[in-house]
């Protein structure tokens, strides 16, 4: 099995305001590229899209390709249950979804500090358990975005895991909050395969800084920005399996031939790597990586990865004046229903559903000065 595989967080939309209107048709000639090349893992997860995620697997790959042409990894949502009677009717519910019988790789998901209702007050382990007894699971795992010491304790309890689901990028592979090498290096220590997750951080690693572009390109013209941070992942002892959140059929062409094109990085690259980092690092605001947990917890519609992403691209370019990120968030406030972010009141549910820890609220007054007071007011 070759280790790239179908992340399906982010599949295309009808509507980039709804993220439960998955285009389908799109999403059908993705899976065709990629089974047509040779790859066949496919990732999901009950709360993709709404739930549509694991729809557009059963309408794109379980009802057009054989059950033994391809792979399926599904999540079980510990941060949605808090009682043993949600576990079944989930997983059953799961399984309809995708149009499977079982799933090859099932994994608790997230299992970390803001999800320890749905794991040590309900057993949730257990029931996994059963469900691989079963013959419903074959390949049991869990994914994580605690630190390592967490992700260590809770293997030490549970030495029945048989793979990992790990945040790995190089530009957090050295970061206080994710501890991707810490976590990485728990995982080698027990001997775990490793999935990747967000080797792209969510596509930002695809669109850095000029300056850090720049340094990758003048050493290697011919080479995307994307493809260094594919290979910093692929080239890491232990991995079996990088996850592409393509949302595009153009993306998924870049990761396929990246990856077919592997070659690991040596020392010059690696050096660049790291002062692509640093650039990096003294731009970046808001390290959020839009994995859209936090939407469904916003009480006032707010479309938060959206706004991060528009203030983010904004303050790299750092200028005070109007720019097409500006006029993007005016265009967006247009939008009837829109959430803004001087909408926000300050719920702080959104922060329980962050893996990346961020202070989703202080971050929002940041946002609203900065589009709807400083030098874009309407």
């Amino acid at each position: 099995m070759k280790k790239l595989g179908f992340g399906m967080m982010r599949l295309p939309l009808l509507d980039v305001n709804d993220e439960s209107s998955v285009d389908f048709e799109s999403v059908n000639e993705m899976v065709d590229l990629f089974m047509d090349r040779g790859f066949n893992f496919f990732d999901t997860a009950y709360p993709y899209h709404m739930g549509n995620s694991e729809v557009a697997f059963r309408k794109a790959v379980s009802e057009r390709y054989p059950r033994e042409s391809y792979v399926i990894a599904d999540k079980l949502p510990l941060f949605s249950i808090n009682s043993e009677d949600q576990l079944e009717p989930i997983f059953n519910e799961q399984l309809e979804r995708t149009g499977v019988d079982y799933f090859d790789y099932y994994l608790l998901h997230n299992v970390s500090g803001f999800s320890e209702t749905g794991f040590l007050d309900v057993n949730s382990f257990g029931f996994a358990n059963k469900m691989k007894a079963e013959g419903k699971i074959k390949h049991l795992g869990l994914s994580t975005h605690a630190n390592a010491e967490y992700l260590e304790n809770i293997l030490n309890l549970h030495p029945e895991m048989e793979f990992v689901l790990l945040q790995i990028n190089y530009l957090d592979w050295e970061n206080e909050g994710v501890e991707s090498r810490k976590c990485y290096e728990v995982a080698r220590k027990y001997d775990l395969p490793i999935l990747i997750m967000e080797p792209l951080k969510g596509g930002f690693l695809a669109d850095i800084p000029d300056e850090a572009e720049k340094l990758m390109k003048d050493y290697n013209p011919d080479a995307s920005v994307a493809s260094w941070a594919m290979r910093f992942v692929n080239g890491l002892d232990g991995v079996c399996m990088v996850l592409s959140g393509a949302s595009s059929l153009e993306q998924l062409q870049q990761n396929i031939d990246d990856y077919e094109n592997f070659t690991p990085l040596n020392d010059d690259e690696y050096e660049i790597i790291e002062k692509a980092r640093e650039i990096i690092n003294s731009n970046i605001t808001v390290e959020c990586t839009k994995c859209k947990y936090c939407l469904e917890a916003c009480p006032v519609s707010i479309n938060i990865p959206k706004l991060f992403d528009l203030y983010n691209n904004d303050m790299i370019q750092n200028l005070d004046q109007w720019t097409a990120v500006g006029n993007a968030y005016v265009n967006y406030s247009k939008i009837p229903g829109a959430g803004l972010a001087s909408d926000c009141i300050y719920c702080k549910d959104c922060i329980e559903e962050c893996p990346q820890h961020i202070n989703i609220p202080e971050v929002m007054k940041k946002v609203a000065e900065r589009f709807e007071r400083d030098i874009y007011g309407f």
